[in-house]
């Protein structure tokens, strides 16, 4: 009986887990990514944006500006509705890579500046990396239609 209830356990995380992640961090940064692409939430828009990214050395800066809204904003859909799942987690891997050693690590651990949010949701993206989408996700039932 014992094992029959950790399995029951077991597959509610399993099914749950990944959904509850994949909307905090999706709706992370579809903010985030409205920000950078639109101005909302007091954000710098897409001028805004080329001109922080260009502050940073990467050149040609529109088009690393477009590809940083777009990825934190497409990502951020896509993480909500678990469509490419592994691949919209992985974009935030690299835009959370970058912005910890390009911007966070010389502020130290802590915030205000430092680089333990920017760990926080590296370290979510890259569970939805290892787990996928789980059952609750369209890259999950897409496979079931798939395997018909």
């Amino acid at each position: 009986m014992r094992g029959n209830e950790y399995t029951l356990l077991e597959n509610l995380a399993l099914t749950w887990a990944p959904l509850v992640i994949r909307i905090a961090l999706g709706s992370i940064f579809i903010a985030h990514g409205s920000q950078k692409l639109f101005g909302a939430f007091d954000g710098a828009g897409i001028k805004g944006t080329t001109g922080f990214v260009d502050s940073l050395g990467f050149k040609p800066a529109v088009l690393w500006a477009w590809l940083l809204a777009l990825t934190e904003f497409a990502g951020g859909l896509g993480l909500i509705f678990g469509l490419l799942t592994r691949v919209a987690a992985l974009g935030i891997i690299v835009i959370m890579t970058v912005a910890i050693v390009k911007i966070h690590l010389k502020q130290g651990f802590f915030l205000p500046g430092g680089f333990e949010y920017g760990l926080a949701l590296l370290a979510m993206a890259l569970s939805l990396v290892l787990s996928g989408g789980g059952k609750l996700s369209l890259d999950w039932w897409i496979r079931q239609i798939l395997a018909r």
